[in-house]
């Protein structure tokens, strides 16, 4: 565990003067970021012995509610459990108007007990070691979509996109286009420029699909440190996109007219020197990357849930929509859900494009890798590439509810032995709140339909 040395919190202060308060901040498992703000004084206790946060903090639902089921609620008194400075996390909030600065935590793994079983960031850690127990050293990264909105919402009040520098509202877009680039160029300077001040290698940026739609490239690097960059990213767009009077949303599916927003993932496996064991001039990579595509594909209906965590993650499935649909893979080939990019031969990696954007990092990544853990240990054959549209070949369907992905992780025992039955215990009681709280609620939709036809 890399927690923070306190010499870095005395170098930072003393860099920074003028800074009054820290955020302190945690990841739920719906990659809700949860915490406290405290003043510029109280920050070196927090390096030297820790901050103690309630055991709930870890088992809340999306919208803050305890799960009473969780383990973590009354059974436990909702204990205070010690969470400490990852190495590296503390930096300056750029935007904000009193100065300010934020530091992310992770529960210890003793001291921070029971919450600690609870925390997504513990479970990709059990998951990389246990890759590198075998010599494998997961390199990853993160490409992820959003829609940037206006604050204010329509005269329905139903969400809309954010203006175009002209003051006019968009009501169509070009993929790829320069236009559109240019018509958010000041969000997108403060952004990059917020990134370079945090440290987060954000690259390319892309016009995608729908009006307000981007998508911008994290680079590869450690999967572990690619993980905590892309959750950092995703507040930092938030918080850039408010200082500029608009909202940024990574739902994954916010107009039903429009594109979907996904988080690919890149995977490659790496040895002890860095050296990709991936990389090949076959265009379809090494017997290697076949087998971690095998077990990808073996285990992703049993963690699609984890991919796609929400009810509205499932509308993003649609045919034709560069969303996948079918357990497929193949090279070059964006109608698949497993691709295997063109490029030099050292280059070679896997993306991954299943994922919402809504989904957390930490927990994504990990269900990644433990079916690339899979694959590589039971040499799992994938079968051959799809060549062509792959939406016209698929054989077999993934799921598109909500329901149907829950009872799969729920009754999966590979899951239960690759990610561990204690965090599926709280995981898993915490979306089946969700999911009764979810369908509980009646709302428009539900009027519309059946108000004067039942």
């Amino acid at each position: 565990m890399n927690f923070a040395a306190l010499d870095e919190a005395r170098g930072f202060l003393a860099a920074h003067p003028d800074i009054d308060m820290i955020e302190l901040f945690i990841l739920d498992a719906n990659g809700v970021p949860r915490g406290k703000l405290l003043h510029r004084e109280e920050l070196l206790a927090v390096y030297a012995s820790g901050r103690p946060l309630p055991s709930t903090i870890l088992g809340l639902t999306l919208n803050g509610d305890d799960v009473e089921n969780s383990g973590l609620v009354w059974d436990v008194g909702d204990i205070d459990c010690r969470a400490y400075p990852l190495a590296g996390s503390l930096v300056r909030l750029p935007w904000r108007q009193i100065p300010t600065a934020a530091v992310q935590v992770s529960m210890h793994p003793q001291e921070g007990l029971p919450a600690s079983i609870a925390d997504p960031r513990h479970l990709l850690i059990k998951v990389i070691d246990g890759l590198k127990a075998e010599g494998y050293h997961p390199v990853m990264a993160c490409e992820l979509e959003f829609y940037l909105l206006d604050a204010r919402r329509d005269g329905n009040g139903r969400p809309q996109p954010a203006l175009d520098a002209d003051g006019g509202r968009p009501r169509s877009t070009q993929v790829y286009g320069l236009r559109e680039l240019e018509q958010i160029e000041p969000f997108l300077a403060d952004l990059y420029a917020a990134c370079k001040l945090q440290g987060i290698p954000a690259r390319t940026a892309i016009s995608e699909y729908a009006p307000g739609q981007v998508e911008i490239t994290l680079e590869h690097g450690d999967a572990l440190q690619a993980m905590d960059q892309a959750v950092r990213y995703k507040r930092l767009v938030k918080a850039v996109a408010h200082k500029h009077g608009m909202q940024a949303t990574f739902m994954a599916k916010p107009f039903d007219h429009l594109a979907g927003t996904g988080m690919h993932m890149h995977v490659s496996i790496a040895d002890a020197a860095g050296r990709n064991l991936f990389a090949s001039e076959d265009p379809a990579g090494t017997p290697l990357l076949r087998e971690a595509v095998g077990g990808m594909l073996a285990s992703l209906l049993e963690s699609l849930l984890l991919f796609c965590p929400n009810a509205n993650s499932y509308r993003r499935f649609q045919s034709n929509s560069y969303a996948p649909l079918a357990p497929t893979w193949g090279v070059d080939n964006r109608t698949v859900s497993l691709r295997v990019p063109g490029g030099p031969a050292n280059s070679r990696h896997i993306e991954h494009r299943i994922c919402g954007a809504d989904a957390n990092p930490y927990l994504a990544a990990a269900a990644i890798l433990a079916g690339v853990h899979r694959g590589l240990r039971e040499h799992l054959d994938p079968g051959e590439p799809v060549q062509g549209n792959g939406y016209a070949q698929a054989t077999e369907l993934l799921p598109t509810d909500w329901l149907t992905s829950l009872v799969a992780l729920e009754q999966s025992a590979w899951a239960r032995d690759a990610l561990g039955s204690e965090f599926l215990g709280v995981y898993l009681a915490v979306k089946r709140a969700e999911y009764r709280q979810f369908m509980a609620e009646v709302g428009e939709q539900d009027w519309r339909w059946y108000l004067t036809q039942a």
